[in-house]
């Protein structure tokens, strides 16, 4: 669902040479431009981290998928952007970046990056989006401000998957990663977890899908012209554990035609299931790809981009979330 956005986000940030970085400023929230905001609050320096999408072309007009950070002591007001991340020219691919998470893991930080290629390894459907490769990757640094380097040249999601925004989970003691399987190549996009190695560095054994995005009654999924089929979309996804040690899954899919956000609980309260859906989503007016993290006076957030469209109107909004033990509850906006 987010190919739309290739061209617009190259036209944004493709036009620095290497090595140059964005002029230092303070921003209100409010007039920062991102989709699928990361906030990353660093206990060690007491700083948030907000990471976003930044490609650039290198000296030969190649473009180059990269990530840059905002900094705040208040998620009000940011200063940057710094650029953290760019795709190395030998990588596997190396065009725009999609969804980048940083997680605090063992004592390093570790990028979650969905790298896109404008190359086509299976042949278009009429009136369907183009197959092309995309996956999820893994970098490490020893700092939040990167700069972020690969264990490898290839993704941690299977070559032959259209796969995206993964993210990290932890589980007595064990490293897994959740990701979506593209809508494009399934058209009922999936939820996908595969184990990790220790380091993070490569992945441990197959996936085993723990949900279709048309398992949620709210997840209306877009039509198409016959015969294609209806699509149904798997996006932004990211785990918490409530007080009362139930284990949830916020997500983002399509309902009547708007972005939107809901909630998916694992029965047993553990990674690999089995998942049942909310019936009602925790935000529905066209936001979504959200993330939930904790301020350092211990309350609890989540934030996520809206509206949900290319014109560059998106922006992060941070929602204060209330933990009721069985479910999640928007409070007030920051």
């Amino acid at each position: 669902m987010k190919t739309f956005l290739f061209a617009f986000l190259c036209i944004i940030y493709c036009s620095q040479p290497v090595g140059s970085q964005s002029p230092t400023v303070h921003k209100p929230i409010s007039e920062i431009h991102i989709r699928d905001p990361y906030i990353l609050a660093d206990a060690k320096t007491k700083t948030y981290y907000m990471y976003r999408s930044a490609g650039m072309r290198n000296n030969e007009g190649k473009m180059l998928g990269g990530v840059e950070v905002l900094k705040s002591k208040d998620l009000k007001t940011w200063e940057g952007p710094v650029r953290v991340f760019t795709v190395p020219e030998n990588n596997w691919i190396t065009g725009t970046v999609w969804a980048p998470e940083v997680h605090a893991y063992k004592g390093k930080y570790y990028l979650f990056a969905t790298l896109n290629s404008d190359i086509q390894w299976k042949k278009k459907q009429n009136g369907w989006a183009d197959y092309s490769f995309r996956g999820t990757q893994i970098f490490h640094s020893d700092s939040p401000e990167g700069p972020f380097l690969p264990f490898d040249q290839t993704p941690h999601t299977p070559m032959d998957r259209m796969a995206l925004d993964g993210t990290l989970w932890v589980e007595d003691g064990t490293p897994y990663m959740i990701y979506c399987h593209e809508w494009v190549q399934v058209a009922d996009g999936t939820m996908e977890l595969v184990q990790l190695a220790p380091d993070l560095s490569v992945p441990v054994g197959n996936s085993q899908t723990l949900f279709c995005a048309s398992a949620a009654d709210w997840s209306t999924g877009s039509a198409h012209p016959a015969p294609l089929p209806t699509s149904y979309v798997t996006d932004g996804c990211f785990l918490y554990q409530t007080k009362t040690g139930k284990l949830l899954m916020i997500w983002s899919s399509f309902m009547n035609g708007e972005y939107a956000i809901g909630i998916a609980e694992s029965v047993t309260n553990k990674v690999r299931g089995p998942w049942k859906q909310h019936k009602t989503p925790l935000f529905s007016k066209n936001g979504g790809h959200g993330m939930i993290f904790k301020s350092f006076d211990g309350k609890l957030y989540i934030t996520f981009h809206g509206p949900n469209s290319p014109s560059g109107a998106e922006r992060a909004h941070i929602y204060e979330l209330e933990d009721a033990g069985d479910t999640l509850l928007l409070k007030n906006e920051l």
